[in-house]
């Protein structure tokens, strides 16, 4: 599954680059979240990782934000990682997916996972929550957006490719107690109906690092 997420994205990276370039297709109330997520860092100047970014969007829009963000994005997706880097030179980013992540231990005040584990099955959010937490400093924030139900769907032909992707639907009640689970708080929770252009409801929850107890083994970098 991780193989054939990595190669969909690098087949689809500059489509999608091209066709998504911005937060266009968000809601209002989904970008309220972003900025509710900034406002909620522990401390200024604060540091970000934007997991799972993609070709680097929405780092576009943490530094409308907040212009001194320290932001590091990762990606498992080489393709969509040179993508990101063409926007943004002068950031870091790493190629990782979000249950090995070559980063040191307490290195961010937030972690921004939007709408990047779609691609991680229910039974394997707590590793993805694991690393989020090690990497997370004590007080840090986390927010996940995603697609809000139950089960998976196939994507067929994504941005115009003869490929296929298996995204999964995430139940937030489930999501909120695998956060607990992991050490983490839960600060805002919010799902929202579909709109007429999606398919499914959507699904935000913002939560808080609230203790380094049983974190797993560090991988730094």
């Amino acid at each position: 599954m991780t193989e054939a997420t990595r190669a969909g994205y690098d087949v689809v990276a500059a489509s999608y680059a091209e066709m998504i370039p911005d937060t266009r297709y968000e809601a209002p109330v989904d970008l309220a979240m972003v900025r509710h997520f900034v406002e909620a860092l522990p401390q200024r100047p604060a540091s970000v990782l934007d997991a799972g970014c993609g070709t680097g969007r929405m780092i576009t829009l943490l530094t409308e934000l907040d212009r001194a963000l320290d932001i590091t994005g990762s990606d498992l997706s080489p393709g969509m990682l040179a993508q990101a880097r063409s926007r943004h030179p002068d950031l870091d980013f790493v190629t990782a997916g979000h249950a090995a992540l070559p980063i040191d231990d307490d290195r961010f005040d937030g972690v921004l996972a939007w709408y990047s584990v779609i691609h991680t099955p229910p039974h394997e959010l707590g590793s993805a929550f694991d690393e989020f937490a090690r990497v997370l400093r004590p007080g840090g924030v986390l927010l996940l957006g995603y697609q809000a139900g139950t089960g998976d769907r196939r994507l067929d032909r994504p941005y115009g490719h003869d490929i296929e992707l298996t995204a999964y639907l995430h139940h937030t009640p489930y999501v909120c107690e695998v956060l607990r689970s992991r050490g983490f708080g839960i600060d805002t929770v919010l799902d929202r109906a579909a709109r007429p252009s999606e398919k499914h409801a959507q699904g935000f929850v913002l939560a808080r690092s609230v203790t380094p107890a049983g974190r797993p083994a560090s991988r730094r970098a």
